[in-house]
């Protein structure tokens, strides 16, 4: 396997793990104001997404890849709405541990990292058909 497309395939590995980390922001972001179903429930609480390493065995290259999809623990937030069916003794309701602007920046770092791997894998082609083409 030669080098363009061992880099290729890297890329590749890197497209679908930052993929991977878009869904989860749109959720969390679609999910930023659901409250809990019925009282003494949670409402929605955020995903975060780890990677790890992994070994392609059929190249034995190192790439990356999605490895866990957790539940932030973070405290949820809390609102006063004494007239909320799901509102505690209290008046208060527990709101999502969702921060819209940390999700947008967590979205725009995927975005960079994603459009950084498909430049690779523009690259890898142009080299290739450059290289094939002083091949003629």
């Amino acid at each position: 396997m030669d080098e363009i497309t061992k880099a290729s395939r890297i890329a590749s590995a890197g497209l679908k793990a930052q993929a991977k980390r878009l869904r989860v922001v749109a959720e969390n972001m679609a999910n930023a104001d659901s409250l809990a179903k019925s009282p003494g429930e949670e409402p929605y609480r955020r995903k975060l997404i780890t990677f790890k390493s992994a070994v392609d065995r059929e190249s034995g290259m190192e790439t990356v890849k999605v490895d866990k999809t957790l539940r932030d623990t973070t405290d949820f937030g809390r609102k006063y709405d004494p007239g909320n069916p799901i509102a505690d003794a209290t008046g208060y309701v527990l709101t999502p541990n969702v921060n819209p602007l940390v999700e947008v920046m967590d979205m725009r770092e995927a975005q960079r990292t994603y459009e950084a791997n498909l430049n690779v894998i523009s690259m890898s082609r142009e080299m290739t058909a450059k290289t094939l083409d002083l091949l003629k």
